[in-house]
């Protein structure tokens, strides 16, 4: 299974291991390789803001952003990137909840990573495709206890 580091430099309550294990179904799902690494970590409102102006051009917080590095994740040993999400901007617009809006976030940023896009409609299709096939199995294992 990929290595996911995760990290909370946010003043906000995460539970990192809930979302390292989220991060690593998808990647497993996907076919990353198992020696591939990625990194998500959660910062706050003026580290994300920084992070969007600088790479983004864009003023102000947003909710997640990737940075993918390898260009195959299918490779071994592949350092896939960064994924960096902002807990209180989830928190705010969390229309089903903060947990699923964040589990939305964590895979949504992870298919960034992987190549996925939401710029054509037909990318934005499969993107969405791709974030309820894997929430719905996230919150099948939940419902069922199978995660642990």
């Amino acid at each position: 299974m990929a290595v996911v580091h995760a990290a909370n430099d946010s003043m906000a309550a995460v539970d990192l291991a809930a979302w390292q294990q989220l991060a690593e179904a998808v990647l497993s799902e996907e076919g990353v390789a198992d020696t591939a690494t990625l990194d998500l970590t959660f910062v706050d409102e003026a580290a994300i803001a920084a992070l969007n102006a600088e790479w983004m051009d864009k003023v102000g917080p947003t909710d997640v952003l990737s940075f993918p590095i390898e260009d195959d994740p299918h490779v071994e040993h592949a350092l896939l990137g960064d994924v960096v999400i902002c807990p209180s901007v989830v928190a705010a617009q969390a229309t089903e909840g903060t947990e699923a809006e964040m589990a939305l976030m964590v895979v949504h940023g992870i298919l960034h990573i992987l190549g996925m896009d939401h710029a054509e409609p037909d990318e934005a299709k499969e993107m969405r495709a791709a974030e309820l096939r894997h929430l719905k199995a996230w919150f099948g294992a939940v419902d069922s206890g199978q995660r642990s």
